[in-house]
This record gives structure tokens, sequence and C-alpha cells, in this order.
């Protein structure tokens, strides 16, 4: 068993980790954001990942998010938790409130979001993003914590790196989603093609442009509530790690079973090297 953790890198700077060691991981894909950091923590194997590079060098489109999962994937991990900042489209969720989201609507465009293509292809199921295993232990954690968290919501995942416009703002408040950020689409789609369960930890650090309030956000206010949410995080963490090691079925775990659909006479010999540790398995 090992848990992946994507986000920023004071993630890994939590008590109880032991045997703390930073690698270098090389992809078909390239490069990861930064080296892994592998360490234990409640004796389960952890590999925490910077998602924008340390220092925060990556903006949201320039993140190499099929390198990024793969290395995972190539590490041995089995279930991922990302967490990630976002912005509110509701009143009632507040910032520093976490949200467990189980739907989302990706409006990216200028990203490579799928390890399948020059030579074959796969649709893997979506109706179901986040796996329904990990978004229960999170929230678990979350109340037995007492910290404030909403148990579902729809994520907006826009391109970045710019904020939204007012217009684009209401538009996705009709559309009801609950909140906006730019990362974790693209990581839950690439995360399924690689059979691994993901799951979201979101955490809001304001309302966005929609709301009468932010003109009198500053990023003082903002960089204070992300403070916070970063100390939450590493609790709920912790206290989830020991419960995911305890899940017997991880639901992402055969999700490329009926989904390759290219002839597997036709898949080019080095593409199949290349995902050999995706679709090994699956095409010999």
């Amino acid at each position: 068993m090992k848990i992946g953790i994507i986000g920023g890198s004071g993630l890994y700077e939590m008590d109880g980790i032991t045997d703390l060691r930073e690698y270098a991981a090389t992809t078909p894909f390239g490069h990861p954001s930064e080296v892994l950091m592998a360490g234990k923590l409640h004796g389960v194997d952890v590999i925490f990942l910077s998602r924008h590079g340390r220092g925060h060098r990556l903006n949201p489109s320039e993140i190499n998010y099929r390198a990024n999962i793969f290395a995972l994937k190539d590490a041995g991990v089995d279930a991922i938790i990302s967490v990630s900042a976002c912005g509110s489209l509701k009143e009632q969720i507040a910032p520093t409130d976490f949200v467990i989201p189980d739907q989302f609507i990706d409006r990216t465009y200028k990203r490579g979001n799928t390890f399948f293509e020059d030579g074959i292809v796969a649709h893997v199921p979506m109706a179901e993003p986040f796996a329904p295993e990990l978004r229960k232990v999170l929230l678990d954690a979350c109340r037995e914590l007492k910290v404030s968290v909403h148990k579902r919501g729809t994520y907006v995942n826009m391109e970045g790196p710019q904020f939204s416009t007012l217009a684009e703002s209401r538009l996705y408040r009709q559309w009801e989603a609950d909140i906006i950020g730019m990362t974790v689409a693209t990581e839950a789609k690439l995360a399924r093609e690689a059979e691994i369960s993901y799951a979201a930890l979101a955490a809001v650090t304001d309302y966005d442009c929609w709301h009468p309030s932010h003109e009198t956000v500053t990023v003082e206010m903002i960089l204070e509530y992300l403070g916070k949410n970063v100390e939450n995080a590493k609790k709920i963490l912790k206290a989830a790690v020991a419960k995911i090691a305890g899940i017997k079925h991880f639901s992402a775990a055969d999700a490329l079973r009926h989904a390759i659909v290219t002839d597997p006479k036709k898949v080019p010999p080095e593409k199949k090297g290349e995902l050999d540790v995706l679709i090994g398995k699956y095409l010999k």
C-alpha cells in the first residue's frame, strides 16, 4: 500500500513522518513538477509531490500533469489525495472551509490530459470522477477533527492562471457549481487512466469575484486563510492515511479493463513499452 499526496511543498512538513527521503523520477512524458518525497506516516508508505514545484514555480497550465501521475503510478501508488486551494461560488461555502468534491466541470483547453494517443485509444468511465471510498475517509476525518467541511460539491476547473471574469463567475453560479480552481480535473482524469483512486481535499481561500465582498479581499487575507487551511489539511491527512491503508479494494483499480479500444496488434511496439506500467497487464 502506497498513498500519493499532491499539494504544496509544506504538506510533508508534518509531525509523525519518518524515513523521509527524496528522489528524482523520470517518465516517458518528461519530469514531474518536483522530486518525489517518500516516507512513512503511521507506518504507511506515503509519497508527496509538490504540484507547482518548490517555490511555486509552475503555473497551472505549465504543470506536467502526465509526468506527475505517471511518476506516482510507477512508484506503486494505489490512491492519491490531492490538496488544492479553491474559490467559493456559494455563500454557504466560506473561506477556510473544506469541500470534498464529487463532480467537476472541465474548462481547460491547453493541457495534455490523457496517456492514450499516438496509436492507442482508451475511454475510461468518468461518471463518478472521485473515488467514493477516499471521499468517505476524508469526510470522516474532517468531522472527527471538527473542521468545517462540505461533503460534496461540483468543482469548475478553469484554465488560469488568470482568475474569472465577473460574467464567467456568474455563469458558473447559474450552473450550480460550488467551487472553482485550476488543477483537480486534469489530475483526476489521468489518475483514472492510471487506475489510481483519486480524491480531492479542496481548501477554500476566498469567494470568487461574484461576491460583494470581493473588492475587499486582499492577498494578505488569502494567504492567512491558506495558511490555516494548510495546517488543518495536515491534520486531516494524518487522520486519513491509516484509514486509507485499511481499504481492501480501490474503485479505480481496473478502470482500463474494458476501456482500451485499439486492436492490440495495431498498437505500436514503442507505445506498448512506453505505457507498460499502465497497460502491461492488459496488452502483452
